[in-house]
């Protein structure tokens, strides 16, 4: 079994199994890391503390594919800095989708019960790794001992010797679910043959020769799907579709640019944006739509929380931090508190807001992205994403939604309350 570093470097860390190795300071997590890439990825030192900020590596293991590989700090580290860089290490349970857990002979196991059990409450799967085998003398023993207490699988491992590194790739390939439902956006939408219509706006923010990622996945997802994608610019949509010859079976829009897309896009051809997509993707479209439906109850002086998966530098009509703001305040009509967050990390407490307003996802994982929707739905906030608002906004929610029959009916029900 091999792991390579060439072939699957363009997939989007979004798009990547993350790998999330955990422990006390010292057990062996970096250099476990350093063993199945056979790099020296992470910095190794007997110093405590040495991981600060979780350390990621693309890798790809065959068969699950694409990884990220993920080293964080250590779990007994009590100092203020180490306070923070735990915060750190939770915001990596919130993304990752299997948890490697390494102990050695001399751990502190105590700090491993509230972790355990927060993988366990999470649903993350989880693999122990009792390391340093070179230095015990019964190490199986031990490790009968370890599964019993944790009631998780256990293997056993000397990172320093490369011994059991076969062994964890094996519990690997094992534990973690290979799901390629979850990378679908549009395939199961469409049939081999069909004319698929994306509509590109040339992003300003977009790195220059680059599409974005949601255009870009989407494109890969229509080619995989033996359909045809057809790529235009907002204002040759028109012309675009009169010169086909073939109604297309749908049409994909950037969603700043919906007014004018679904302007120019017949009524018998279904319609639908990149964000929406995402939403169905990465999370649940029905909770987003039924979010939407809370901007109509905002009264002066709310709260809202705009956020981004992503950081990216902003540009003067940004959408987060000054477009959708304007269109919320131009629909509303009220003076409104807008707070905006970007990066990997979301709020703790959300109980301030009204409203949650979420970027398309693009830039997270499915698990990520749903954890944000689980905090929304504990704190009993209405959640809603860029797309979904937008459309809403512009009064062809019901037009977007028409690929999607059972979010569509919700959204129906929701406004005849």
């Amino acid at each position: 079994m091999s792991l390579t570093d060439t072939s699957m470097n363009a997939t989007p860390s979004s798009n990547r199994t993350h790998i999330a190795f955990l422990g006390n300071t010292n057990v062996g997590k970096s250099s476990i890391i350093n063993a199945l890439t056979n790099q020296d990825i992470a910095i190794v030192s007997e110093i405590s503390g040495t991981t600060t900020d979780p350390v990621y590596k693309a890798m790809e293991i065959l068969p699950i594919g694409p990884c990220m590989l993920i080293d964080t700090a250590g779990l007994n580290d009590h100092s203020t800095l180490g306070q923070l860089r735990m915060n750190k290490t939770t915001d990596v349970l919130n993304q990752c989708d299997v948890a490697v857990v390494v102990f050695d002979l001399n751990d502190q196991t105590d700090h491993y019960d509230a972790l355990i059990q927060t993988l366990k409450t999470k649903k993350i799967p989880i693999i122990g790794i009792l390391n340093k085998i070179d230095l015990i003398d019964d190490a199986e023993h031990l490790k009968k001992d370890y599964a019993q207490k944790y009631k998780i699988p256990m293997t056993l491992t000397s990172a320093t010797q490369k011994q059991g590194i076969e062994t964890i790739k094996d519990f690997l390939i094992k534990y973690v679910k290979m799901d390629e439902d979850k990378f679908t956006l549009v395939g199961d939408l469409i049939s081999p043959g069909d004319f698929v219509v994306l509509v590109v706006p040339i992003d300003k923010a977009a790195p220059k020769g680059r599409l974005i990622l949601p255009q870009q996945q989407a494109i890969r997802d229509i080619l995989e799907s033996d359909a045809m994608a057809i790529v235009t610019k907002e204002y040759e949509l028109k012309e675009t579709l009169e010169s086909l010859g073939k109604k297309p079976r749908l049409v994909i829009t950037d969603s700043q640019v919906f007014l004018k897309v679904s302007a120019d896009t017949p009524l018998d051809i279904p319609m639908t944006s990149f964000s929406i997509l995402l939403a169905r993707q990465k999370g649940d479209l029905d909770t987003l739509v039924a979010g939407a439906a809370a901007l109509s109850q905002l009264k002066d002086g709310d709260r809202i929380l705009i956020s981004e998966g992503c950081t990216h530098h902003t540009q003067c009509d940004d959408i987060g931090t000054v477009k959708i703001p304007r269109w919320i305040r131009q629909a509303t009509g009220c003076h409104l508190q807008i707070d905006t967050t970007s990066g990997t990390a979301f709020k703790k407490d959300l109980s301030q807001y009204k409203l949650i307003v979420h970027c398309g996802a693009c830039m997270l994982t499915q698990r990520a992205m749903q954890y944000r929707l689980h905090q929304a739905r504990e704190a009993n906030v209405p959640i809603v994403n860029y797309g979904v608002l937008i459309a809403y906004i512009h009064g062809i929610l019901d037009r977007a939604l028409e690929p999607f029959p059972m979010a569509n009916l919700l959204w129906q029900e929701s406004k005849s309350r």
